[in-house]
């Protein structure tokens, strides 16, 4: 349950930092992808954290946070470059 918690967290993140983008893309061109390029890190090092939780608070070993780690990564970051690459 919580990694769908935080699979729909790193999707909300994603839709918070489009509207920006559109808010900002009249006065700086570039705002979509500078904040797609944000989005990008803060999710990394948020999932990088959860994984770090995971091995080290939780008791999970490296090879079985791993996947989770690639999925919750993976999915709104690859969602993110398709919208920039489509809708953007």
């Amino acid at each position: 349950m919580r990694t769908l918690w935080f699979l729909a967290s790193g999707f909300c993140l994603l839709a918070s930092t489009l509207i920006l983008a559109r808010l900002f893309s009249a006065n700086f061109q570039s705002a979509p992808r500078v904040a797609m390029a944000a989005f990008a890190i803060v999710w990394l090092l948020a999932t990088g954290f959860n994984m770090w939780v995971g091995v080290h608070k939780a008791g999970y070993a490296f090879t079985e946070e791993l996947p989770v780690f690639l999925m919750l990564f993976t999915l709104p970051v690859a969602s993110a470059l398709l919208i920039n690459w489509k809708a953007l």
